[in-house]
């Protein structure tokens, strides 16, 4: 078992090697095994509401790692997005583990305000476990099938 240390940090206060370790595993996942160029970096980063998660094995290796954007920022709805857990450590349920606490973060922040994802299409059915359910047909994103899910925060 895999004991993992969750942080939300925000972008004023990651150091240096925090901010490289989340790039690298964001570039390493969404750019080079995905096999999408596109520009991982966006102005929502560094906004001052955005809330980092990362997830570190026995606070060290950054192994998983999600981006929470405050509502009204890039949609009415919190954002969660940049979802991400390293390819060796996958599979022993550091996804479901990082989606609980990136849950109980914005519950916490924004209580009872919708949360949207923007979901690569085969995982419908992990994110449906937690209440989200479908709001749109599939569509390609960097050439990779995504769907937009919601979760109503009200129940």
């Amino acid at each position: 078992m895999v004991n993992i240390q969750w942080n939300f940090t925000f972008f004023k206060d990651l150091t240096v090697q925090q901010l490289y370790d989340v790039l690298q595993l964001r570039v390493d996942v969404f750019v080079v095994e995905q096999k999408c160029a596109y520009r991982d970096l966006d102005e929502y980063d560094r906004h001052p509401e955005t809330r980092h998660l990362s997830g570190r094995e026995e606070g060290e290796q950054l192994i998983a790692y999600a981006r929470i954007l405050p509502p009204s920022l890039r949609y009415p709805e919190v954002n969660l997005g940049r979802v991400v857990v390293k390819a060796d450590f996958r599979k022993q349920g550091i996804g479901h583990q990082l989606l609980q606490a990136a849950l109980q973060e914005i519950s916490g922040c924004w209580p009872k305000t919708p949360i949207r994802i923007s979901a690569q299409e085969y995982l419908q059915a992990f994110y449906s476990k937690y209440g989200f359910f479908r709001v749109s047909e599939v569509y390609l994103e960097d050439g990779i099938p995504h769907v937009e899910m919601v979760k109503d925060m009200k129940i």
